[in-house]
Formats: structure tokens, C-alpha cells, sequence
């Protein structure tokens, strides 16, 4: 008789490790997501303070480090005719265990253009 006390125990101990790496993969995903969607933000906040501003590009960077807590923000603007262009990047970091190894740092970018107030 062949028994199989014990089977449970190695196809756990072979599961694991694969199964580890896949949900920090995805914690690492989310952490990705969350500072797009916070550049986003600050871009939007960054545009929003341009268009309104005397002097559009210090009112864009005050804007965006405001509204948000991600640090460095590399905030650009460009002005053309009477629209405004606010662009945001920011290097987020990969700090899971053995993903951020694998894929190295992120960089998200991202764009608003508003349309100027008159003066």
C-alpha cells in the first residue's frame, strides 16, 4: 500500500513560492496604479492653478506638490496660445521584495491642458 501522508505538505512547500511572487506582483501593481492616478491628480490641480495664475508655471509646481505627497515631482508647463499645459512625472520606486529587483522603478507621466483664463 503507497501512502500519502504528507503529499498535502510538499505540493504546499512547491506552491508557495510561486504563489508569493504572484501577490507581490500584484501588491507591486497597485502601488504603480496609485501613483499614476496621484500624478493625475496633480496635474489636474497643477493646470487648474495655471490657468488662472499670473505666472503659470510657479502656480502649476506649487499646485501639484500641494496636492499630493509624492516627492520629487518634475512639473512642466507649457504655454501655447491660450491654452496651458501642465506635465507631471514622477519615478515611483519599486520597494516590494524581489519584484522591485526584477522590474526596476517606474516612471509615471501625466498631461492636462486647460484652457486659460482671460486676464
Amino acid at each position: 500500500m503507497i501512502r500519502d501522508r504528507g503529499q498535502a505538505t510538499v505540493e504546499f512547500a512547491l506552491a508557495l513560492p510561486l504563489v508569493a511572487v504572484l501577490v507581490l506582483g500584484i501588491v507591486q501593481l497597485v502601488v504603480v496604479a496609485r501613483d499614476q492616478l496621484a500624478v493625475e491628480h496633480a496635474a489636474r490641480e497643477g493646470a487648474r492653478a495655471a490657468a488662472v495664475a499670473a505666472d503659470p508655471a510657479s502656480a502649476a509646481a506649487a499646485a501639484a506638490n500641494d496636492a499630493i505627497g509624492l516627492t520629487p515631482l518634475d512639473v512642466v508647463v507649457a504655454t501655447r496660445g491660450r491654452h496651458v499645459a501642465v506635465t507631471v512625472r514622477h519615478r515611483s520606486a519599486t520597494d516590494v521584495p524581489l519584484i522591485g529587483l526584477a522590474i526596476g522603478d517606474v516612471e509615471v507621466v501625466a498631461t492636462v491642458t486647460m484652457l486659460r483664463d482671460p486676464p
